[in-house]
């Protein structure tokens, strides 16, 4: 690595007498420099003033984000959000009945137990809706060989995208 090198021009500052000592202190803080170069930081000064270059070896440390802790599932809310899934896919899938044929209850069970597991497990309220649960229901309907995978997998997404924010907003709204 070659080494690392800067030029500073001084300027002094407006109504100092030549009699006025003015020290300006350079500190130089970089977290991604390498300590052990095989060559010292050199710097060219460019003034007749004197500025003393004095190296900082203390780290430059940004605060850390406050942590926003998210709320454990909520059972009830779980119970109550998995019915309305339920009800809402199978609307959603009675539309595309030849897809599913006599299999379209099976895919609504597996979506809804997927899903209720994933409420009362891991939703605790907006931003912890993940995309897992819905690869999942792709995952379990292929492996016990049900039609509509893709569909009803994408469906469940979408409604869950469209509605369990909302519905965790208002059902904490109406709480005490």
């Amino acid at each position: 690595m070659a080494p690392s090198s800067c030029s500073l021009v001084y300027n002094p500052p407006p109504f100092t007498s030549d009699k006025t000592s003015t020290t300006t202190i350079l500190t130089l803080r970089n977290a991604g420099l390498n300590l052990h170069q095989p060559h010292p930081l050199s710097c060219s000064i460019l003034s007749s003033k004197l500025i003393s270059v004095k190296p900082s070896l203390i780290p430059v440390r940004a605060s850390h984000p406050q942590r926003y802790v998210y709320p454990n599932p909520i059972p009830e809310f779980a119970e109550a959000e998995t019915r309305k899934f339920k009800n809402e896919l199978f609307k959603k899938l009675s539309k595309d009945r030849d897809k599913f044929g006599d299999d379209l209850d099976a895919v609504i069970d597996v979506c809804v137990e997927v899903f209720n597991n994933f409420l009362h497990n891991e939703y605790g309220g907006p931003g912890t809706l993940l995309v897992e649960p819905f690869t999942d229901m792709f995952v379990a309907l292929k492996e016990k060989q049900l039609p509509g995978a893709p569909v009803a997998a994408r469906a469940s997404l979408l409604w869950a995208q469209n509605h369990v924010d909302h519905d965790w907003e208002v059902w904490h709204s109406n709480s005490p």
